[in-house]
């Protein structure tokens, strides 16, 4: 099957723009993953031609245990369309299916500084939590990133401030390529959204929401009931006043305020002036009752999809199909261009 996307035509609305993201299949994914990512994700394909992954190959830079990770891989595109996604309107794929992520990733690397590499404060980060695994998959992370970004000539990348880093290499390495070859390489920006993009724990507010945390009340699974969602908001840290209010110095709270505001649509101001006089006692329930409540259909469409196994191999089957048939035609583009023979 060949499918692309259409070239701006005489007479006809400009195209629409293509957008790429990825989420590792690390487990089931926490409220922060949802809220910042995935929930974009949905409304982004109403206006954007979507390619999204669920990218395994970059989770293989840790060790993993195998089984597990075919489970993990499994659940995760299930999540993503029990979330939202539609692999109708969207390109929905696993990302090890697309060989030419892994293909492109070597010619990338070839245009690619080592100092560029060493520099990537992720790099530095996780060297230092797996010590005992610096592997050089895990310093070349940024390229295969790279990869899966420039495939699919992506025009915008959602990314989080912690990614942000690796999708500036991932323009600097298109404009070097381009610089040598011509224009080959979409150069992709960063979309950010405003609301909800980093969402903090729930027992330390000043550090992002991640399943890792040794504290179990620190974080919120999307799988999570209503009653264990609603219990660790009542546990959530805030201060020692008792306004709900968005300012400087009130972390605990300016983070239950932007994850209310995210799932109910309300402004701060709104948030506000509904909880004037209220204690903190009645904010936190309400907004573990709106997260509860915005959760629930999603937790009852992926109970019903990872049973349907057949189903989910179709989607991701398909999705692989249209993502190899767009990214080859650029990874053979790229081959010529370098003076490999067809």
């Amino acid at each position: 099957m060949s499918e692309t996307i259409q070239p701006v035509q005489e007479n006809k609305p400009a195209r629409k723009k293509v957008i790429f993201s990825g989420i590792q299949p690390t487990g089931v994914m926490t409220l922060g993953n949802y809220l910042g990512a995935i929930k974009n994700w949905v409304t982004l394909q109403e206006e954007y031609h979507c390619v999204y992954s669920i990218v395994n190959m970059h989770a293989i830079t840790v060790r993993q245990d195998p089984q597990k990770l075919r489970q993990n891989t499994l659940e995760a595109y299930a999540l993503i369309l029990a979330c939202g996604i539609d692999p109708e309107k969207s390109i929905a794929f696993i990302q090890s299916h697309v060989k030419t992520h892994a293909e492109l990733t070597w010619v990338l690397n070839c245009f690619t500084q080592f100092g560029e590499l060493s520099r990537m404060t992720q790099f530095k980060d996780k060297s230092a939590r797996y010590a005992d695994n610096i592997n050089a998959g895990l310093f070349d992370y940024p390229v295969l990133m790279a990869a899966d970004i420039l495939l699919y000539q992506a025009d915008l990348v959602p990314v989080g401030i912690d990614q942000k880093q690796h999708l500036e290499l991932s323009r600097d390495i298109a404009q070097r390529f381009n610089g040598v070859y011509g224009n080959v390489f979409t150069v992709p920006d960063a979309y950010i959204p405003k609301a909800g993009a980093k969402i903090m724990s729930l027992s330390e507010p000043t550090k992002k929401m991640s399943k890792s945390d040794s504290n179990p009340n620190a974080f919120i699974s999307i799988l999570d009931k209503p009653e264990q969602i609603i219990k660790k908001f009542k546990r959530a840290v805030t201060d020692s006043e008792m306004e709900v209010a968005y300012r400087e110095g009130k972390d605990g709270i300016n983070n239950l305020m932007t994850i209310y505001s995210v799932v109910t649509g309300k402004s701060f101001d709104e948030i506000q002036n509904e909880f004037a006089g209220k204690g903190y006692g009645d904010f936190k329930v309400a907004v573990g009752e709106a997260v509860a409540e915005h959760l629930r259909p999603v937790r009852e469409k992926f109970d019903a999809l990872i049973k349907d196994k057949a189903y989910l191999e179709e989607c991701y089957a398909k999705g692989a199909e249209r993502a190899l048939a767009i990214s080859q035609r650029t990874l053979d583009k790229v081959y010529k261009k370098v003076g490999f023979l067809k």
